[in-house]
Parts: structure tokens; C-alpha cells; sequence
């Protein structure tokens, strides 16, 4: 029987649209992650301790998954470029409200504003992907948007540190408030140029039938199946145990070896320098392993990485370390991924905002818990902890994925 042949390549509007979206992207990610290497210096200017100031980084990542309940459907409904348009609008605004925060609480609330925003954008591109991409190509498509995020999550949390170290804390928000406002104007004339040439193939919902039903009925035609239930049970674990003890890595440089912020920063962002590391070895290891190996191997790459940040002789080890835990984390997840596309394959949308929820849950819970955790435990407790969750996580991953396998050459045979 001949070969079936080759899936077409994404129509010219949406092969136009999808470095835009990864603008957005590079720029929601530089959101999430600027304010981890400030927060010594936030609570010396607010007159707070560590843990109190944590607050500024998982009020972000709480409203950020509050409102993909609403930022999903929406997506499915209206057009998912268009709702991303109006969540980097938002998130400018928000960062610009932090640039001239007088208090603490201002502070926390512009976050608020901010996380708000930055979730409409990164679940709703990879919904959009989602939908125009074949399943055969979409986890190398995945990974190499994953790896512009990546370069987001870098510059945010080396950017972070160094302002603040140097022109201030203010200056980096109001920096990203420009560059988040020029991405919306961007998307903006995008969108407006869409509609005037009513270019309908490539654009919002192509490759996907539009879901009109209640949100609420959205919402639950996902979590019935058990397996949804399941990946999202998985990724809310591996944000909270990833990212509530990443967050806080600045502030153990900070405190234990006096650490400027700046430096301390830019150890945190190699871990992104992991995830690009993966972004561009994914075609070659997928060619070479199943869905279900890389699985394992990120867990393990994970607890290896934070297994050298519980012992940490020296704070430049932490680079290596984080660009162990940041390759490991990037490969967990772009199964994760792979497996939240398909979720809801008719209102993707749903999907990847109730799984992109259950991420940043997880890491809003996992860094108010490791702030109180890393001020009344040794770090390397914390650090090993967290190795060890994440190692099982990926495990359990793996074997999930390999019955689901076994059970549909069982159910194809």
C-alpha cells in the first residue's frame, strides 16, 4: 500500500502568525520570572522578610491560573490570537502599575494584573498550535516554542537581578511594560489586517471546529475523561515542586554566600539555557527514544540537578545545576504538553487552559510553601525533596504512557 503522504504545511497566515505568538510568549515568560531575583531587595525596601515579599511571585502565578477558566473558552469562542492580543495589553499594564508601585500590597496587586494577562497567552499559542499543527510534527513544533519561552524565563530572571542591582527594581518593570506593550501593538495590526482581507484558512479556530457550549460545559467535558484528570494531576505536582523551590534559589545565593542579585539571577537562568538545550536536541531524541524514555529521563535529569543544589560546595555550582534541573524540567514537560493538546481536540483552547491552570496552581502552592519551608528548614532538605518528587513523577509518567500504549495495540490489533 503506498505511503500516506506527507501532512501540508500550515497555511502562509498562520506560518506568519506563529512568531508573533512566540513573542508574546518570550515576553509573558520574562514576566513570570523577573521579580525572583529581587526579592531581597524588595523586602529591604518594603521592610519585609523574604518569605513575606515572596508573595509578588506566587500572586502572579495564582491569578495566572485563575483565569485560564475564562481565558480557554474564550479562546475557542472569539479567536485564540485575538485574546492573546488582549492578555499581553493587559500584562503591560500591569508592569507598568509595578513600575510605580508605592507599597508592597500595590506591588502584589499590579502581579495580580500581570499574571492575569500573561494567561491568556502562552496555553492559548499552544492551543493554536494545537490546531494547526499534525500530531506527528507538534512536539518538535512544541520544543522549539518551548525553547523562545525559554529565552523569556532567562532574560526575566537575569534581568530582575541585574536592575535591581544596578538602576533599580522599577526600571525592569517598566522595561517589560514596554516591551509588552509593543508586542500588543504588533498583534493588534495583525489581527486588524486579518479582518480586512478576511483571510479566514490559517487563522483563529483553523483546524478546528468552534465549540459553543457553556463554559461550564467546556470545562467538564474535559475533566471526565480519567487520563485528562490524570495529566493534570501530573503537571500541577511538577509546578509545584520545580518552580517552588526554583523561585527561591536566588535567595539562598543571596543569603548563604553573599551573592550579588544580578549573579544570583543569571545562575537561575541557566536553567532556561537547559530548556533551550532541549529545544534543540528534541528531534534527535525523540528519532532515538519513545515519548515514554524521555519521561523517565527528565525526572532523573531533575533529580540530579537538584540533587547537586542540596549539596552546593560553592555557589557557581548552582549554574551546572540549574542547567541540569532546566534540561530535565523541559523534557517532562514537552510530554506534558504533547498530552494536553489532546485534552480537548475540539476546544484545545479548554484544554490547555485547564492544564496550563493546573501548572501555575502547583507553582503558586509550591512557592508559598517553599518560602515558608526553606525559612524553618536546611535548603538542602527543600532541594532534595524536590529531586526526589519530581524523579517519581517522572516514572510514574512513563509507566502511564507505556500501558496507555500497550492497551491501544491491544484495542488496534
Amino acid at each position: 500500500m503506498a505511503a500516506a503522504p506527507p501532512a501540508p504545511p500550515p497555511p502562509a497566515p498562520a506560518a506568519r502568525l506563529l512568531p508573533l505568538l512566540a513573542a508574546a510568549g518570550f515576553a509573558s515568560m520574562a514576566a513570570m520570572r523577573i521579580a525572583d531575583a529581587m526579592l531581597p531587595e524588595l523586602a529591604r525596601e518594603f521592610g519585609s522578610a523574604p518569605d513575606e515579599a515572596a508573595v509578588v511571585i506566587w500572586s502572579f502565578a495564582l491569578a495566572y491560573g485563575a483565569v485560564l477558566i475564562v481565558y480557554g473558552p474564550l479562546g475557542d469562542r472569539l479567536g485564540k490570537p485575538l485574546v492573546i492580543n488582549f492578555g499581553a495589553l493587559l500584562c503591560a499594564l500591569g508592569a507598568l502599575a509595578a513600575a510605580l508601585a508605592p507599597t508592597l500590597p500595590a506591588l502584589t496587586a499590579a502581579r495580580v494584573v500581570m499574571g492575569a494577562g500573561a494567561g491568556g497567552i502562552i496555553p492559548l499559542a499552544l492551543a493554536w498550535i494545537g490546531d494547526q499543527v499534525p500530531m506527528a510534527e507538534r512536539q518538535a513544533v512544541l520544543a522549539r516554542y518551548a525553547g523562545v519561552t525559554v529565552l523569556g524565563m532567562m532574560a526575566g530572571a537575569w534581568a530582575g537581578g541585574l536592575f535591581a542591582q544596578t538602576l533599580g527594581w522599577r526600571w525592569a518593570f517598566g522595561a517589560l511594560a514596554a516591551l509588552l506593550a509593543g508586542v500588543a501593538v504588533v498583534l493588534a495590526a495583525a489581527n486588524a489586517r486579518h479582518r480586512r482581507s478576511r483571510a479566514a484558512p490559517g487563522w483563529p479556530g483553523a483546524g478546528a471546529a468552534p465549540m459553543r457550549l457553556p463554559f461550564h460545559r467546556q470545562v467538564a467535558a474535559v475533566v471526565a475523561e480519567p487520563w485528562a484528570r490524570g495529566v493534570l494531576l501530573f503537571v500541577f505536582f511538577e509546578g509545584g515542586l520545580v518552580f517552588g523551590t526554583l523561585a527561591l534559589v536566588p535567595s539562598v545565593l543571596h543569603a548563604r554566600f553573599g551573592v550579588a542579585l544580578g549573579d544570583a539571577g543569571a545562575a537561575v537562568a541557566v536553567f532556561g539555557v537547559g530548556g533551550l538545550a532541549y529545544s534543540r536536541l528534541a528531534p534527535w531524541w525523540l528519532r532515538r527514544g519513545d515519548t515514554a524514555q524521555v519521561a523517565a529521563t527528565g525526572g532523573l535529569l531533575l533529580l540530579a540537578g537538584y540533587g547537586l543544589l542540596a549539596a552546593l560546595p560553592h555557589w557557581a555550582w548552582a549554574m551546572p545545576a540549574c542547567g541540569i534541573a532546566g534540561l530535565g524540567f523541559y523534557a517532562l514537560h514537552n510530554v506534558l504538553q504533547l498530552q494536553g493538546t489532546q485534552l480537548a481536540t475540539q476546544a484545545r483552547g479548554t484544554g490547555m487552559a485547564l492544564f496550563a491552570g493546573s501548572l501555575f496552581f502547583g507553582q503558586s502552592v509550591g512557592v508559598a510553601a517553599g518560602a515558608w519551608a526553606f525559612a524553618h528548614l536546611p535548603p538542602a532538605l527543600c532541594f532534595g525533596i524536590a529531586g526526589l518528587g519530581m524523579a517519581v513523577l517522572g516514572l510514574m509518567l512513563t509507566r502511564q504512557l507505556r500501558r496507555r500504549r500497550a492497551a491501544a495495540a491491544v484495542a488496534t490489533a
